[in-house]
């Protein structure tokens, strides 16, 4: 069995898929959700699972290696970013290699990088008059969203969308595919 931790700083709807998903999972389940925001959503989400939650602060993520500590605790096999906005510390990311996932709401390469993230993302995307968007999910790396894509799925963007409707059509594939993918990445873990 293996133990999950999401890190998520709004209002948790993919985290909810996932813990949903691993609920009542042989393979894994959802061990803790660490979060940047004390008022997330995600964490009322996490407490209806029964989840235990970390609040992080931006000092101790960035000037300590805190948050590897309460990580071992929970003896953490794979993590995944459901929504975290903070760029991830080089030593977290060197101990989850190819065990830390992002999913980012855009078929990267396009639309990445440092500041975009949810409406922006959508919202530039129509002003680009896009054809059509969807989700990327991803290894994360040292670069914002430039980990290797291990997953995308498309949707159509009509003259009649904006970033609004645009988001309900990507949250869609979000929680189609989010945790399917990451159940497949942790079958392949020794």
């Amino acid at each position: 069995m293996k133990n999950i931790a999401i890190f998520a700083s709004g209002s948790g709807t993919n985290a909810e898929q996932l813990m949903k998903h691993f609920e009542q999972s042989s393979i894994a389940n959802v061990k803790l959700v660490v979060s940047s925001n004390a008022s997330a959503g995600v964490l009322l989400r996490a407490s209806q699972f029964k989840v235990p939650t970390f609040i992080l602060t931006k000092k101790d993520f960035v000037e300590t290696s805190h948050i590897w500590d309460v990580l071992r605790v929970y003896q953490i096999d794979f993590v995944v970013l459901a929504g975290f906005l903070w760029h991830i510390p080089p030593y977290l990311i060197k101990a989850y290699t190819n065990r830390m996932v992002n999913i980012h709401p855009s078929l990267l390469p396009l639309y990445g990088g440092k500041g975009m993230y949810g409406e922006r993302v959508h919202q530039t995307v129509i002003q680009n008059q896009e054809k059509e968007s969807g989700i990327t999910i991803h290894y994360v790396t040292d670069g914002y969203d430039e980990g290797a894509p291990i997953f995308q799925a498309r949707c159509i963007v009509t003259a009649e969308d904006n970033a609004s409707t645009l988001a309900e059509k990507v949250h869609a594939l979000e929680h189609q595919h989010f945790s399917r993918v990451v159940e497949e990445l942790l079958l392949k873990l020794d």
